[in-house]
């Protein structure tokens, strides 16, 4: 019977070592296959890492054409004819006949000084003219009557020449009366102030009852408001870069009175007419450094009611000068800038598709462009994408993005 147990265990112990070497066989194969496996992928990705593809860039080919150069400077508004109301004379406010802060005409009455003075001192001065026309009527008559005689020694050459002087300081004496006439007159007639200009008026300073003195006291202003002023200040600084790229014809433009603006308010809203440069200051202030110019502008609206203007003297504006444009100019996105250490510089792509860094002077934007001054040429291919995959001297593969990019003018804000 031991011998049947033995027998038996044998049989089933071998069943099992049966069962299970398979599977290890299995097991082998298939960790030497994933060994096999990995080997190979490395040396794929070796190989890949050995022999990248060139890195693609994106470029434009630069050229050149003609911009508008349209600076803008700082201005503000100004009335064209702020006008001071005083009085000529010197009296009490008798009636002040304008509404404050109106519109009014040329020739409206503003004030009334009381003329009953002024009037006494009229008719008196005509009443002494017309007494010295009734004196000189008769010396006149008189110097008639002994000249005759002196010829016939009835009376003596110093009865003549005593009536001559009579005429002489009669005709002196009416020609004082009649000017304090004329001065007597202008006073009267000044006791009614009027408005000298069409305009809006101010504030009164002055009211019924109070005395003012004559060409001291400043009763109101009255503000012509069509057309207006712009005033700005332009630095020294770009007069001298504007005279200098005339002489090297970097730029042109027309006659300098034929120079337009464009109005911008705070708010952004851009005013709908254009003025031109009407004048500029002879001296540079030496406070600032800064030279005056002026630009006239229509106000239409300066008519309508208060409240209905579209500007008003003492507003801060932006004023873009129109006029000047600049001949073979090289536009280049603003992207395709960089700056370092150096300063501004692109990457160039020669006719190798290699890759080129190359300094350049950027002086102003145009939008979303750069004007470049230096350092590029027409025809030349710059980089404007993808420059996180490239240094200088790589190939690289190129795609071309021609697109001309939209530009108003030179965004040079001084």
């Amino acid at each position: 019977m031991k011998t049947d147990n033995n027998s038996m265990l044998n049989i089933q112990i071998m069943t099992v070592e049966q069962i299970i070497n398979p599977y290890k066989v299995f097991l082998r194969i298939l960790s030497f296959g994933l060994c096999l496996a990995l080997i190979v992928g490395c040396a794929a990705d070796e190989t890949t890492e050995k022999n990248p593809p060139p890195p693609q860039v994106e470029v434009i080919t630069v050229s050149a054409r003609t911009v508008p150069d349209e600076p803008e400077f700082i201005g503000r508004t100004e009335a064209f004819r702020p006008v001071e109301i005083r009085s000529q004379v010197s009296g009490i406010i008798k009636e002040v006949l304008f509404t404050e802060g109106r519109n009014v005409k040329k020739g409206d009455k503003l004030y009334l000084i009381d003329p009953v003075p002024f009037n006494a001192i009229y008719q008196a001065m005509k009443a002494k003219v017309a007494q010295h026309k009734a004196r000189l009527v008769q010396v006149k008559q008189n110097l008639a009557r002994v000249q005759p005689l002196l010829e016939e020694q009835a009376v003596s050459q110093k009865d003549v020449d005593d009536a001559i002087a009579d005429v002489l300081s009669e005709e002196a004496a009416l020609e004082a009366a009649q000017n304090d006439l004329v001065k007597a007159k202008f006073d009267l007639d000044n006791t009614r102030i009027e408005a000298p200009v069409d305009g809006r008026v101010g504030r009164s300073n002055y009211y019924e009852g109070q005395l003012v003195s004559a060409q001291t006291t400043l009763l109101t202003t009255v503000d012509q408001l069509n057309p207006m002023y712009v005033s700005v200040n332009v630095p020294e600084s770009y007069i001298l870069r504007r005279r200098k790229e005339l002489a090297e014809k970097k730029i042109e433009r027309p006659d300098l009175y034929q120079l337009r603006g464009v109005m911008t308010f705070a708010d952004g809203s851009v005013y709908g007419e254009e003025g031109v440069l009407d004048f500029t200051a002879v001296t540079i202030r030496p406070e600032t450094g800064t030279l005056q110019g002026r630009f006239r502008f229509p106000n239409p609206s300066g008519y309508f009611v208060p409240g209905l203007s579209d500007f008003l003297p003492g507003q801060f504006v932006r004023v873009r000068l129109i006029g000047y444009v600049r001949p073979n100019a090289i536009l280049i996105p603003q992207r395709a800038v960089q700056h370092g250490v150096n300063g501004a510089f692109v990457y160039v792509i020669d006719e190798q598709n290699a890759v080129e860094l190359r300094p350049v002077k950027a002086s102003m934007w145009y939008d979303n462009d750069w004007l470049i001054e230096s350092g590029i040429e027409p025809g030349e291919r710059v980089m404007v994408a993808g420059f996180h995959r490239v240094q200088p001297g790589v190939q690289v593969t190129v795609t071309t993005n021609d697109t001309p990019e939209e530009n108003t003018g030179a965004q040079e804000t001084l």
